[in-house]
Order: structure tokens, then C-alpha cells, then sequence
């Protein structure tokens, strides 16, 4: 007898708002965001192991739908203050600028749980692998 194990794939949703996952996640998909970032206490709150590089997960649409598997490339744990412009970039979000990212940023973190300037951050850059909607007919 032949035991496949197979490890479960993280599933998620970026933001905090089906609005929110739709839009971060068409960047996702237009190829515009490659990183993403949470405050480090998330990960030890909720006893989650940081992502590895290799790893792979499923994003899912503001509907919880999967749409698309995403590749981790790099992660780097460092403090708010310390993210520099090359991932604000690869965030891909507002104007793509340092500056729009601290604020994007700093907005949402108050949001969820408080925000301080050397709040340590789990930063993760990734590559998309598929596209599981198309599967399904989605465009």
C-alpha cells in the first residue's frame, strides 16, 4: 500500500475587505504585485510559521474563490521603517512610490492592531505560478 502525504496549501485573501482582495489581487494577476507584507505579532498571535521560500499558496477572490497560486521567492523580517523603495514597488500598489506604501500601509496596520514606525514586518516577495480561474471558465 502506497500513503501519499500531501502538505495543505495556505489559502488566502489580501486586505481586509472583499473590495480590497478583488483589487490587490487583479495587480496579483496583471503581474503588477509581487510582495506583500503583515506585522510579524500576526504570525506569533496566531502561532503561524513564517512562509519559506518554495512554499506555495492559494489567493483567493473577495468571494473566497481560488484564483491563483502564487510562489514565495524571499522573506525578510524587518521593521515599517526599514522597507525600502524596491518593495514598495513590488507591493504594486497607489502610486508605487516609498511614500504611498508608508501611508497604504500605515493606514492599514492601525486598523489591525496598531501601528509604530519599528513595528517588525514579515515581508514576502512571490512569483505567480497558475491561474486557477481560468480553468473555470473566469476571465
Amino acid at each position: 500500500m502506497t500513503v501519499i502525504l500531501e502538505k495543505t496549501l495556505e489559502r488566502f485573501a489580501f486586505g481586509d475587505s472583499p473590495e480590497m482582495a478583488d483589487a490587490l489581487l487583479a495587480l496579483v494577476l496583471s503581474g503588477n504585485k509581487t510582495a506583500t507584507c503583515a506585522p510579524l505579532r500576526e504570525y506569533e498571535q496566531e502561532g503561524v510559521p513564517l512562509p519559506q521560500p518554495g512554499e506555495r499558496s492559494i489567493v483567493l477572490d473577495g468571494d473566497n474563490n481560488p484564483v491563483c497560486m502564487i510562489e514565495t521567492i524571499n522573506v525578510a523580517v524587518r521593521p515599517f521603517d526599514a522597507v525600502d523603495a524596491d518593495f514598495a514597488r513590488a507591493e504594486g500598489e497607489g502610486d508605487l512610490s516609498l511614500a504611498a506604501w508608508r501611508t497604504i500601509h500605515r493606514e492599514f496596520f492601525d486598523r489591525h492592531g496598531g501601528f509604530t514606525p519599528d513595528m517588525m514586518l514579515v515581508c514576502r516577495t512571490f512569483r505567480l505560478i497558475e491561474r486557477l480561474d481560468a480553468k473555470r471558465g473566469r476571465a
